[in-house]
C-alpha cells in the first residue's frame, strides 16, 4: 500500500512517532505531507491507499493564523468524498470532523497528560476495538469535535468525546495513540508551562504508563492498516 502521512511540523517530535514507522515496518510505502509549510499536496487523495493526520500546536479554526488550514480541509473534504481510508489524531481527528461539515472548537475542559478514557458500550469497531474497554491515554488538546452526520462516537473521557468511525473507512481519535519516549520527553520540556501539574509528576506517569500505551498504539494503528489494506483489495 501507499499511506500518505500529513504532520504539521517537520521535525520527528511533531509528526507520527509509532504510527509512521510502522508502514514501512509492514512493507508498505510511507510518503510525508508537512502541510504546515504551505506547500501544494503531493498528489491527489485518491493517489494513496490510506491518510494518516496527526496533531498540531495549532487549532482547526484558525485559518487566519494559519491560512494552509484550509487547504488542507479542502483536500481532506475531497479524500472523504473519493472514500480513502483516513485516521486522524488529536488535530487530525477534529479537521476530518470539519471536512464532515461539523462544528469544532473549544472544548470545557482542556485536557493535558494520562487521562482515563473509556470505549462506548455496544460498538464492536474494527479499529478501535482494539483497544480495551478503558485504558490509560495521552491527551493534549484545548479543542473538541462535533460528530459528523451519521459518525458513530466510539469512545470518551470525563471531559471530551475521543474517538469516533464516519462510514466505514474513516476514524478519528482525540488521543495521541502515536506518541514515543522522544515525542514526550520534548512536548514536557516545550510545553511545561501549560502542564496541570509538575513536570516530575508527568514523567513518573510516563515511565508507568507509555510502554503498555505504546503496545495498545501500535495495535490500532495496525488494525486501521489492515482495514485500508483490506478496503484497497
Amino acid at each position: 500500500m501507499r499511506v500518505l502521512s500529513i504532520v504539521h511540523e517537520a521535525g520527528p517530535t511533531g509528526g507520527g512517532g509509532i504510527f509512521e514507522r510502522a508502514v514501512p515496518e509492514r512493507g508498505d510505502r510511507l510518503d510525508r505531507w508537512v502541510a504546515a509549510d504551505g506547500e501544494a499536496p503531493p498528489g491527489a487523495p485518491s493517489d494513496w491507499d490510506a491518510v494518516m493526520v496527526f496533531g498540531g500546536v495549532m487549532h482547526p479554526d484558525q485559518d487566519a493564523e494559519h491560512p494552509w488550514l484550509a487547504g488542507e480541509a479542502g483536500f481532506l473534504e475531497t479524500a472523504l468524498a473519493d472514500g480513502v481510508p483516513l485516521l486522524g489524531v488529536c488535530l487530525g481527528a477534529q479537521l476530518i470532523a470539519r471536512a464532515a461539515g461539523a462544528s469544532v472548537g473549544p472544548s470545557g475542559t482542556p485536557e493535558v497528560g494520562w487521562v482515563e478514557v473509556r470505549r462506548d458500550d455496544g460498538q464492536d469497531d474494527p479499529v478501535v476495538g482494539s483497544l480495551p474497554d478503558r485504558f490509560r491515554a495521552f491527551q493534549w488538546h484545548y479543542y473538541t469535535f462535533d460528530l459528523p452526520a451519521s459518525a458513530v462516537q466510539l469512545a470518551a473521557s470525563e471531559a471530551a468525546r475521543q474517538a469516533y468511525r464516519l462510514g466505514d473507512r474513516v476514524w478519528g481519535i482525540q488521543f495521541h495513540a502515536e506518541v514515543d519516549r522522544r515525542m514526550l520527553d520534548h512536548w514536557l520540556r516545550e510545553g511545561r508551562d501549560e502542564l496541570p501539574k509538575p513536570v516530575e509528576e508527568l514523567r513518573a506517569e510516563t515511565d508507568r504508563y507509555l510502554p503498555t500505551w505504546n503496545e495498545q498504539g501500535t495495535a490500532l494503528c495496525g488494525a486501521f492498516l489492515d482495514e485500508a489494506a483490506r478496503l484497497s483489495a
